[in-house]
């Protein structure tokens, strides 16, 4: 029982990031009618925002501490951070440790600058193009935008540790009433996913509670109506567009203690991504959140070596074929689980009736 709870905390954790990637990517398809496929480079751009500010924050510089000595005997050259240097080692400290969190302000009005620059610059233009023309562009931008960002922070991870607060482990075999030390789980993990939670909740209040989120719900259900009644409903898919790229980027800063930024990072997860919209549903929000943390647990269990020693007992099968198979049968159980609901159910677990039906 412990292992399976472990497995449904690494489930959900990565789900997470699934469901919100998979939101802004339902969010532009719903309301521009766009196959985006340059949004997973928004959640890597978000990422290496975190990793931005960590650096500017690490700005210092060089002082002698007479205090300390070299092997010569000189006074010892230190380097001491601007912040601390202007509002004190404590403080300044603090503002340094907690970058990343702080990187979320740094990058709602960057991210929503990009996701404009996107829309207005480029995506308007293939509206009434053909999804493969949309596909091709988008992907053809996410390439342009990953080798800038490999051009300037290199090809190699990059360290973006948590606040110290939260650098710890919890114990929730002893809240569970297991063994001490049965389910131990990094505190980060938890943080993001409330952090998914909150965001989540606040897209679906959004939408649902306030006038513009109603207009919007209206023209993508009806756009040509919404427009008859003199409402300028393309102005708000814009800013719509760039809601869903500063969701994807906070995905991304909050994600930069788990997964080190590196370049591709936005790859890895654009093509799981999608296959979340599309087993969810093209255009519904309620099942992108839901088939992303149903395929991030599904993925969770997959990956699990004693999980692939049952399926290789169960199958009585060997060979060094399928034992390369069996190690990537995290991948392959969530390819699976799309065909079978594809093959059911081709509008996806909660689409329209009617999309991707025909």
């Amino acid at each position: 029982m412990d292992a399976v709870i472990l497995q449904i905390l690494n489930g959900l954790d990565k789900g997470s990031a699934y469901a919100l990637i998979a939101l802004g990517l339902t969010l532009i398809f719903g309301t521009l009618g766009v196959v985006n496929f340059a949004h997973g480079a928004l959640f890597m751009i978000g990422a290496f925002c975190a990793v931005t500010l960590q650096r500017i924050f690490g700005l210092s510089f060089v002082t002698e501490d007479p205090t300390q000595k070299d092997f010569l005997g000189r006074p010892l050259k230190v380097e001491t951070p601007y912040l601390e240097s202007w509002f004190g080692p404590d403080l300044g400290g603090a503002i340094i440790d907690w970058s990343v969190p702080l990187a979320i302000l740094f990058s709602i009005p960057i991210m929503i600058a990009v996701g404009y620059i996107m829309e207005r610059g480029l995506i308007k233009h293939f509206y009434k193009r053909a999804h493969a023309d949309q596909i091709l562009v988008t992907f053809g931008l996410a390439i342009v935008l990953q080798e800038i960002v490999k051009a300037n922070f290199g090809a190699n991870p990059i360290q973006t540790p948590a606040p110290e607060a939260f650098r710890g482990s919890f114990d929730f075999g002893v809240l569970l009433g297991f063994d001490p030390n049965a389910i131990i789980y990094p505190y980060w993990r938890l943080v993001y996913f409330g952090f998914a939670g909150v965001i989540i909740g606040a897209v679906f209040a959004f939408l649902q509670f306030t006038t513009f989120g109603m207009v919007v719900r209206a023209g993508m259900a009806d756009r040509e109506t919404v427009g008859l009644l003199g409402i300028n409903i393309d102005k708000r898919f814009t800013i719509m567009f760039g809601i869903a790229a500063a969701v994807a980027g906070l995905a991304g800063v909050m994600y930069a203690p788990i997964n080190s930024p590196n370049y591709h990072m936005g790859m890895d997860f654009l093509v799981l991504s999608f296959v979340v919209v599309v087993v969810g549903g093209m255009g519904s929000l309620p099942g992108a959140v839901a088939a992303g943390f149903l395929l991030g647990v599904l993925e969770s269990f997959a990956s699990n070596s004693t999980f692939k020693g049952y399926i290789v007992e169960f199958l009585h099968v060997g060979g060094t074929f399928t034992e390369k198979m069996i190690q990537g049968l995290d991948q392959i159980v969530i390819y699976l689980v799309a065909i079978i609901i594809l093959l059911t159910r081709p509008r996806g677990l909660m689409g329209r009736k009617g999309v991707m039906e025909e």
